[in-house]
Protein backbone atom coordinates (compact mmCIF):
# COMPACT_ATOMS: atom_id res chain seq x y z
CA UNK A 1 0.00 0.00 0.00
CA UNK A 2 2.90 2.54 1.14
CA UNK A 3 4.76 1.87 -2.42
CA UNK A 4 1.14 2.63 -4.30
CA UNK A 5 0.88 5.76 -2.25
CA UNK A 6 4.56 6.58 -2.86
CA UNK A 7 3.59 5.99 -6.96
CA UNK A 8 0.80 8.41 -6.79
CA UNK A 9 2.43 11.00 -4.90
CA UNK A 10 5.43 11.07 -7.59
CA UNK A 11 3.06 11.52 -9.99
CA UNK A 12 1.63 14.37 -8.16
CA UNK A 13 4.66 16.08 -7.95
CA UNK A 14 5.07 15.69 -12.02
CA UNK A 15 2.32 17.41 -12.21
CA UNK A 16 3.20 20.36 -10.11
CA UNK A 17 6.16 20.54 -11.14
CA UNK A 18 5.47 23.48 -13.73
CA UNK A 19 5.81 26.72 -13.37
CA UNK A 20 2.54 27.58 -15.31
CA UNK A 21 0.31 24.66 -13.22
CA UNK A 22 1.61 26.66 -10.31
CA UNK A 23 1.16 29.76 -11.32
CA UNK A 24 -2.75 28.61 -11.83
CA UNK A 25 -2.64 27.02 -8.39
CA UNK A 26 -1.35 30.94 -6.52
CA UNK A 27 -4.42 32.37 -8.86
CA UNK A 28 -7.10 29.61 -8.35
CA UNK A 29 -6.22 29.88 -4.08
CA UNK A 30 -8.26 32.75 -4.07
CA UNK A 31 -11.77 31.17 -5.48
CA UNK A 32 -13.04 30.15 -8.77
CA UNK A 33 -12.16 31.25 -12.52
CA UNK A 34 -13.40 30.92 -16.15
CA UNK A 35 -10.83 29.56 -18.19
CA UNK A 36 -11.00 32.95 -19.71
CA UNK A 37 -10.13 34.94 -16.43
CA UNK A 38 -7.22 32.41 -15.97
CA UNK A 39 -5.98 33.56 -20.01
CA UNK A 40 -6.05 36.89 -18.83
CA UNK A 41 -3.96 36.95 -15.91
CA UNK A 42 -1.66 34.37 -17.33
CA UNK A 43 -0.80 36.59 -20.59
CA UNK A 44 -0.58 33.12 -22.30
CA UNK A 45 -2.64 31.45 -25.04
CA UNK A 46 -6.09 30.08 -23.99
CA UNK A 47 -5.01 26.49 -26.06
CA UNK A 48 -1.44 26.56 -23.37
CA UNK A 49 -3.72 27.62 -20.25
CA UNK A 50 -6.47 24.65 -21.54
CA UNK A 51 -3.66 22.33 -21.49
CA UNK A 52 -2.32 23.11 -18.39
CA UNK A 53 -5.54 22.99 -17.06
CA UNK A 54 -6.58 19.26 -18.58
CA UNK A 55 -3.35 17.89 -17.04
CA UNK A 56 -4.72 19.34 -13.52
CA UNK A 57 -7.77 18.16 -13.94
CA UNK A 58 -6.57 14.74 -14.96
CA UNK A 59 -4.87 14.55 -11.59
CA UNK A 60 -7.82 15.93 -10.16
CA UNK A 61 -5.86 19.27 -8.61
CA UNK A 62 -8.72 21.26 -9.93
CA UNK A 63 -12.32 20.76 -10.52
CA UNK A 64 -14.17 22.23 -13.62
CA UNK A 65 -18.07 23.35 -14.18
CA UNK A 66 -19.87 24.50 -16.84
CA UNK A 67 -21.92 27.74 -16.54
CA UNK A 68 -23.59 28.39 -20.21
CA UNK A 69 -20.56 28.90 -22.39
CA UNK A 70 -17.73 29.32 -20.09
CA UNK A 71 -15.88 27.00 -17.66
CA UNK A 72 -15.15 27.19 -14.14
CA UNK A 73 -12.46 25.97 -12.34
CA UNK A 74 -11.47 25.64 -8.49
CA UNK A 75 -8.30 23.63 -6.39
CA UNK A 76 -10.80 20.57 -5.28
CA UNK A 77 -8.70 20.13 -2.08
CA UNK A 78 -7.85 22.92 0.42
CA UNK A 79 -4.45 20.83 0.74
CA UNK A 80 -3.11 20.95 -2.88
CA UNK A 81 -2.66 25.04 -1.58
CA UNK A 82 -1.61 24.35 1.95
CA UNK A 83 1.31 22.30 0.28
CA UNK A 84 2.58 24.54 -2.22
CA UNK A 85 2.45 27.30 -0.10
CA UNK A 86 4.75 25.16 1.88
CA UNK A 87 6.89 23.96 -0.49
CA UNK A 88 6.88 27.96 -1.73
CA UNK A 89 7.86 28.60 2.52
CA UNK A 90 10.75 26.64 2.50
CA UNK A 91 11.94 27.92 -0.96
CA UNK A 92 11.47 31.23 0.66
CA UNK A 93 14.04 30.06 3.40
CA UNK A 94 16.53 28.62 1.27
CA UNK A 95 17.00 31.58 -0.99
CA UNK A 96 17.40 33.66 2.37
CA UNK A 97 19.63 31.54 3.80
CA UNK A 98 22.25 31.35 0.53
CA UNK A 99 22.19 35.31 0.78
CA UNK A 100 22.70 35.32 4.19
CA UNK A 101 26.06 33.02 3.29
CA UNK A 102 26.85 34.76 0.44
CA UNK A 103 26.70 38.23 2.68
CA UNK A 104 29.12 36.50 5.14
CA UNK A 105 31.58 35.31 2.45
CA UNK A 106 32.32 38.46 1.00
CA UNK A 107 33.25 40.06 4.26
Amino acid sequence: MKKEVFELQAEICKTLANPKRLEIISILKDGELSAGDLVERLGITKANVSQHLAVLRQRRVVTARRAGVNIYYRINNPKIVEACSLMNAVLMEQIEETKRLAKRLKK
